[in-house]
């Protein structure tokens, strides 16, 4: 995320790092909170180093990781955000469970960008294990929460890039 790639035939658009003036939703499950807060911390402060104000960054609390999608869509919807960041932890057990929402709130999430057109980022951990799940949520393996909010910016202005680029004479 951010490197642009060194390439230099025809006419190259890249989305830049630089969250100001932006609003951006984040939709975050309470379900497995002890994983989540810290997707959600990581996120937040990712945003706010990126130049986005604390005041355009709204967080709607959603039960589990199901429910993410439709918040999401609900949030994109009122064209009040540029994009919405979605963060949850499903955590493998011993049923099928694990593998209908991670699979649904992929498939849900997915839909609701292509749908409304506002950037939607995946950021909801599929692991097998608790500590996987702490190591991707700032342990050992970095924080996702982080990724997906430079994503998230990324995304907008690369779709502001490309709406730009095709309102002008080349």
């Amino acid at each position: 995320m951010g490197n642009v790639p060194d390439f230099q035939r025809g006419f190259n658009i890249h989305g830049d790092l630089d969250g100001t003036g932006l609003k951006i939703g984040i939709a975050v499950a309470k379900f497995n909170l002890f994983v989540t807060r810290k997707l959600l911390d990581g996120a937040f402060e990712t945003l706010i180093r990126h130049g986005l104000k604390e005041d355009n960054i709204t967080v709607v609390w959603v039960p589990g990781a199901f429910e993410i999608p439709l918040a999401a869509l609900a949030m994109a919807e009122t064209g009040n955000f540029d994009a919405v960041v979605c963060l949850g932890a499903v955590i493998r057990g011993e049923t099928s469970h694990f593998d209908y929402v991670a699979g649904e709130s992929a498939r849900g999430i997915a839909s609701s960008s292509l749908d409304t057109g506002v950037p939607i980022t995946f950021g909801i951990l599929t692991t097998d294990t608790e500590q996987q799940a702490l190591d991707r949520s700032g342990g050992k393996h970095g924080n996702k929460g982080e990724d997906v909010a430079l994503v998230a910016i990324e995304m907008v202005n690369l779709l502001v890039g490309i709406n730009d680029s095709m309102n002008e004479d080349i």
